[in-house]
C-alpha cells in the first residue's frame, strides 16, 4: 500500500456488537484499530463472558480512554481505574466494568482484533511455552529513573529476541517485561530459558522462567488453552534467575544435557491438585 489513506469509524470495516456496548474496527495496512463504546452499567465478566467463554478476558489491550471511566481487575487480585487521557496496557487474565453514569469511549490500539466475539474454532497443536518475567522490575525502574530503565529493558528485550532466534523460538507476545514464546523442542525452550537468565545477570537484572509443554489452539496469531496458563504459573513459582519447568517438559526434555532438581508439588492458583516442578540447569560438561 502506497500514498494516504483516509479511513472513518463512521464506515468501518467491521461492526461488532454487544449487550451494552459495541466495538467499530478499521483495518489499516499494519494495524486493526477498534473505537469502543460501553454503556453504563457494562461489566466484560456479565455481558462478554457469556460469548467467548473464558473465565477472564484473555486479550492484551493497549487502549486510550476518550470520555469516561473503566475499572480493572486482574486474575491475580490486582485493581485499576482509568479516565480520559490515560493511556490503558493491560494483560491477559482481567475484568473491567464502566464506572459511574457516563458512557466509557476508548480507542483499542492493540487487541481489538477478535475481542468480544465467539471463539473460532482454530488448530490444535503441541507446543512448549516459555514465560519470563523481571523480577523486581519496579524497583528497579524507580531506581534507575525513566531514561535508564527505558534503556537496559531495550537491552534486555534485544538480547531476549536474539536468544530465541538462537534456538529456534517464535514469540507469541511480550507481557510489559516479560516474553511468551513457542518452542518445538522442549529442550531447545529450556536452553534458551537457561541462556536469558544468564544474559539477564550480565545486564544487572535477574528473571524468573516457566516452561511447559501442552496443546494449544491456534487462532490466527493468538494462543488460546489451558496450557498457556499452566506455563504463566509455573514461571509465578520460579524464584529469581531461575527457570522451572512441568513434569511433561522435564521428561520431553531427557537426553537434551539438562539437569533437574524435584522442586516438590506446588498448589498453582487456578488449577485443582497439586504439580510436580522441577528447576533446570545446563549439565555437567
Amino acid at each position: 500500500m502506497s500514498g494516504i489513506v483516509v479511513k472513518s469509524f463512521g464506515d468501518a470495516d467491521e461492526l461488532v456488537t454487544f449487550d451494552h456496548g459495541h466495538l467499530d474496527l478499521i483495518k489499516t495496512s499494519s494495524l486493526v484499530l477498534g473505537w469502543e463504546v460501553l454503556e453504563p452499567g457494562w461489566r466484560w465478566s456479565t455481558h462478554v463472558k457469556p460469548i467467548v467463554g473464558t473465565e477472564w478476558c484473555e486479550f492484551h489491550h493497549v487502549s486510550i480512554v476518550l470520555e469516561g471511566r473503566v475499572g480493572l481487575e486482574t486474575r491475580d487480585g490486582d485493581l485499576g481505574e482509568a479516565g480520559p487521557g490515560h493511556v490503558l496496557d493491560i494483560s491477559p487474565g482481567h475484568d473491567s466494568w464502566v464506572v459511574g453514569d457516563t458512557p466509557a469511549v476508548l480507542i483499542n490500539v492493540q487487541g481489538a482484533l477478535g475481542w468480544a466475539k465467539a471463539p473460532e474454532t482454530g488448530d490444535r497443536v503441541l507446543t512448549t511455552l516459555l514465560f519470563t518475567d523481571i523480577v523486581g522490575s519496579t524497583a528497579t525502574a524507580a531506581r534507575l529513573g525513566d531514561r535508564g530503565w527505558k534503556q537496559l529493558l531495550a537491552n534486555h528485550d534485544e538480547t531476549v529476541r536474539n536468544l530465541l532466534e538462537m534456538y529456534r523460538g517464535s514469540e507469541a507476545g511480550t507481557t510489559g517485561d516479560g516474553f511468551v514464546a513457542t518452542f518445538d523442542s522442549p529442550g531447545q525452550a529450556i536452553l534458551c530459558a537457561l541462556g536469558i537468565a544468564a544474559a539477564a545477570s550480565g545486564l544487572g537484572i535477574e528473571i524468573r522462567a516457566g516452561v511447559h509443554t501442552g496443546e494449544v489452539e491456534m487462532a490466527g496469531h493468538e494462543l488460546r488453552g489451558v496450557a498457556i496458563h499452566l506455563a504463566a504459573r509455573i514461571m509465578d513459582a520460579a524464584g529469581p534467575g531461575r527457570v522451572y519447568v512441568s513434569a511433561t517438559t522435564a521428561d520431553l526434555a531427557t537426553g537434551a544435557g539438562i539437569e533437574f532438581a524435584d522442586r516438590g508439588s506446588h498448589h498453582l492458583k487456578g488449577f485443582a491438585g497439586a504439580r510436580q516442578i522441577f528447576e533446570a540447569s545446563r549439565g555437567q560438561a
